[in-house]
């Protein structure tokens, strides 16, 4: 009897084990030099489909010299052209060829195969998908009922994150290092077994990187030259819980059940927003709702019920392309990192598709940030009403966003007045930040700490008239906003006359650009207090301001300012050039980040490559 396999049954594995049958017992085994070609060409791109076929293929040659099977390779190597049009067919009529001109049987896992070759008038035998017990697969067995991810890496001991959101801990699985030979295996392993599985997909294949959903586990395989090494990254979700677990205050359960139409789900890496994002797809399907899902890979653990799509050739525009003629009451989309991904998101929301958004971000109000300058400012409230920030597995913040028009928190005119987004902590309904435009910029204001000394509008006054007056005089300057109206300027004593200007021209000019009025003083006379108010025993002693330099780096997406972990939690101020640029607070890492794509980042980068002093002062206020 003699057979022809194609590429899809020698990748999947199944050749060696089906010649050793009684049907097939003695054949005569039949390879396309052009399986051969395709195989090669795989491999050479770092795809384990390749490695595994070249392997069954050495698995056919070593039961050729043992005498069970006759095997042979025949045909021509197709040329580069045929290869790259192998997806229109043209390995597989190649194949189809070696079948017809060896009147041989063609063995096939390709429906589309087997009809062809059936319409040609070959003999075909299809063999369907196998459904294999996936439970001693090798990776597996580095779980238990409280790991949430196993990190394998070649010469490096297997290491296990386990416990749950907020309580978890990296720890050593194994006494000794897995070497490259090891970690090989299981990677043939795992592709070989999502092939034969009908609930596990390859989501990625690439060069260097394939992304495997393995049932319940997303299993990330690297190697050289994507990666230094052979790694294998298997994560899995701890818990499968529905949103009764997480004690939901009554009005927002309601609110979700009603109202809520645009909804981000935000937290930092592992704190269990995709446990939470299952919940609510699962909540909403209890509801007799129609819910979809938008994932790329296809890791959430959701009901049979709920179906699942990844991006549609590739892009996941196509994909919301699709569900919009579906229809559904909610999608959930996993995640939003890109531009495009927020676009996507808002163009559903806005044609009536209720949208349950996942997010990183590590402050509530950053998810709220991510959308800015990717979105019209004025639609934000359109698209997302429901923030819900989950830190540690928990719900630690609410967040409603609506769109009004008022004179902005610290402002007092009333010609101030301008489109503003409130953002409001839901349980308390007390106002907690706001959007709106100052000028060109957009302003995100925390107005939990308006209730200091200076304004959101005498701050960037003070701005303001820095630059300005730099633009007159040298050195140092120092500006203190008096009232919404007035202002006192301190100069090097000898800038003064400069800065006034003959008969006062000069300063009448700045005070109608900057449209404030502006006393000028000498900064000499007010160190001179600073330190005569420092030998006073009744008056508290004022430390000079600090200057510190600062050490800025370029890392992926964001400018990282350097501080150290010992001034965590502390605010600075942000100069460039002796100007004040904008004051943030120290992260937990000891850094401030700045997103690169930002002006304030622009700035500091432009000013660290022409050498200008980046500087930090302790905010005072």
């Amino acid at each position: 009897m003699r057979i022809v396999p194609d590429t899809s049954v020698i990748v999947d594995g199944r050749i060696t084990r089906i010649v050793q049958e009684e049907d097939y017992k003695g054949c005569e085994v039949i390879v396309s030099e052009a399986v051969v070609s395709e195989l090669e060409n795989q491999a050479n791109k770092g795809r384990d489909s390749g490695y595994n076929g070249l392997e069954e293929l050495k698995n056919l040659q070593k039961l050729h010299g043992e005498g069970k099977i006759h095997l042979s390779y025949v045909g021509r190597r197709p040329t580069l052209e045929e290869i790259s049009l192998a997806r229109g067919g043209e390995i597989d009529a190649m194949i189809r060829d070696t079948a017809g001109e060896n009147k041989a049987t063609l063995i096939t896992s390709d429906k589309v195969q087997r009809e062809v070759a059936e319409a040609q008038g070959l003999n075909a035998v299809y063999l369907k998908p196998e459904m294999l017990d996936y439970g001693d697969i090798q990776v597996t067995k580095y779980f238990d009922k409280n790991t949430m991810s196993v990190h394998l890496k070649e010469n490096v001991v297997p290491m296990a994150k386990k416990g749950k959101p907020g309580n978890i801990k990296l720890v050593k699985i194994r006494s000794k290092p897995l070497t490259r030979g090891q970690i090989e295996y299981m990677s043939r392993e795992i592709v070989e077994r999502a092939k034969s599985d009908f609930k596990s997909f390859i989501e990625i294949e690439r060069e260097g990187a394939t992304v495997v959903q393995f049932r319940e586990y997303r299993i990330s395989i690297a190697k050289p030259p994507f990666s230094d090494g052979m790694e294998i990254t298997i994560v899995r979700p701890v818990a499968k819980v529905s949103m009764d677990s997480y004690r939901l205050p009554n009005k927002l359960v309601d609110r979700l059940t009603t109202s809520a139409k645009g909804i981000l789900i935000a937290g930092p890496p592992g704190a269990g927003k995709t446990t939470f994002a299952q919940a609510s797809a699962e909540f909403y399907q209890n509801l007799g709702a129609i819910v979809k899902t938008m994932e790329s890979p296809r890791d959430l653990q959701v009901g049979d019920e709920i179906t699942q799509y990844a991006p549609l050739e590739k892009d996941m525009s196509k994909t919301a392309d699709i569900l919009l003629l579906v229809r559904p009451d909610y999608t959930i989309y996993d995640e939003l990192r890109k531009t495009k991904d927020f676009r996507i998101f808002a163009d559903m929301r806005l044609a009536g598709v209720g949208m349950i958004g996942v997010v990183h971000a590590t402050r509530p109000i950053d998810a709220i940030q991510r959308i800015i300058g990717r979105v019209e400012m004025g639609m934000i409230p359109s698209i997302v009403d429901t923030t819900i920030y989950i830190d540690e597995g928990r719900v630690a913040a609410i967040y409603d966003i609506k769109l009004t028009v008022k004179v902005p928190s610290g402002m007092l005119e009333a010609d101030l007045s301008r489109p503003v987004i409130e953002i409001r902590d839901f349980e308390t309904g007390d106002l907690v930040h706001e959007i709106y435009t100052y000028g060109e910029q957009t302003i995100v204001m925390d107005v939990g700490q308006t209730q200091i000394k200076k304004t959101p509008i005498q701050k960037m006054a003070e701005r303001e008239i820095i630059k300005e007056v730099k633009k007159i005089v040298p050195g140092r300057v120092e500006v203190d906003m008096k009232s919404d109206r007035r202002a006192t300027v301190w100069v090097d004593e000898d800038s003064i006359p400069k800065l006034i200007g003959k008969r006062g021209k000069t300063i009448d000019e700045l005070e109608g650009k900057v449209g404030f009025s502006i006393g000028v003083e000498s900064l000499n006379a007010k160190n001179k207090e600073r330190k005569s108010q420092k030998n006073r025993s009744d008056i508290p002693e004022l430390l000079p301001v600090k200057y510190t330099p600062v050490d800025v780096e370029l890392a992926g997406n964001y400018v990282i300012l350097n501080f150290g972990k010992d001034v965590v939690g502390t605010p600075f101020d942000i100069l460039v050039d002796e100007d004040y640029l904008f004051t943030a607070t120290v992260g937990k890492k000891g850094t401030i980040k700045i997103k690169k794509d930002i002006e304030l980042a622009e700035i500091i980068l432009n000013a660290q490559r022409s050498n200008l002093a980046i500087e930090a002062r302790i905010r005072n206020e």
